[in-house]
């Protein structure tokens, strides 16, 4: 299953950690900018340009060390097809460089229009009888509040096409107890009805390494919730978000962590691709400063869960 070679990336690179690949413009160096806009003007176009070349930097920085990407979807929609473009340019560079892609996309909804949101992010679409890899991910995000509908036809993709998933479940934003924390009729609350809901799911998509093929996204801001979820959801993996920027730290997402150090990856964003404004360095050493970043943070987290087994 997915998430088998994702543990094994892991356990290789004794680093559970993925890099959120959310580029504006303003997190890329002047220098990538103006070579962009002067081949392609401040258009859609040269924006686009500079966005691949400044995530090609960073993945060559980082595959060595970081088994994953996350591409967040928004920031490359938001520059139209030219944007969208570099997503699948993005996703295509990391995977020959031998990294695991999580797109976040947190897609939603039921029946033939979940069937093809799913064959775009990580299915194969259909061309009149043949078939072809829309944008190639490994795994997607989606938001699961529409119940089983919405994931069965994600189930087949990951079942037939070593594929996953990461579904919502206690997200990192601080308004996210408005509904995720509410008690239901059986007194247990939402987020822990839904990751519930992930553990009976994967049990059709069970993988070699103990986990299934349905994770969970569940924040670091949040990590008694984070220890609760662990210890209820045997099978599911984790993705959790908010560390670094958003104020989680090593000590708040342990709790993610199985007696093996498994069981999670932890993701940071603009700590990582935005370290080299942090550092104040030249931008020229914009990647190598992720990369310095993406180190600290992989030592913090293994001082506190230990070797990854």
């Amino acid at each position: 299953m997915s998430f088998d070679r994702l543990i094994r990336n892991i356990i290789e690179k004794q680093n559970p950690t993925v890099a959120g690949l959310d580029p504006k413009l303003d997190y890329i160096p002047d220098y990538i900018r103006e070579e962009a806009f002067g081949k392609y003007g401040k258009t859609l176009e040269g924006a686009a340009a500079a966005i691949l070349q400044f995530n090609k930097d960073l993945i060559d920085a980082l595959c060595d060390i970081v088994p994953a990407i996350k591409p967040q979807a928004a920031y490359y929609e938001m520059y139209g097809w030219q944007g969208v473009k570099t997503l699948t340019e993005t996703i295509a560079y990391a995977k020959e460089k031998g990294m695991f892609v999580i797109t976040d996309g947190k897609r939603n909804d039921i029946g033939t229009t979940m069937q093809a949101y799913a064959a775009a992010h990580i299915g194969k679409t259909d061309i009149d009888g043949e078939t072809a890899e829309a944008f190639g991910a490994d795994a997607l995000t989606v938001n699961a509040y529409l119940g089983t509908d919405g994931i069965k036809p994600l189930l087949e993709i990951c079942r037939n096409d070593d594929k996953g998933i990461f579904a919502l479940v206690k997200t990192s934003n601080p308004s996210s107890g408005e509904l995720q924390d509410r008690n239901l009729d059986d007194g247990q609350t939402v987020y822990r009805t839904m990751g519930d809901m992930c553990e009976k799911w994967g049990s059709e998509a069970m993988g070699e390494e103990g986990y299934s093929s349905v994770g969970a996204v569940v924040g670091a801001t949040y990590p008694r919730q984070l220890l609760e979820l662990r210890a209820t959801l045997p099978h599911t993996f984790f993705l959790v978000p908010g560390y670094g920027a958003q104020g989680g730290g090593a000590a708040d997402v342990a709790p993610a962590f199985d007696e093996k150090g498994r069981g999670a990856i932890i993701n940071s964003s603009r700590g990582i691709i935005c370290a080299w404004k942090k550092e104040g360095c030249a931008p020229e050493d914009h990647a190598q400063a992720a990369r310095r970043e993406a180190i600290r943070m992989r030592d913090e987290i293994i001082s506190y869960i230990g070797e990854i087994k």
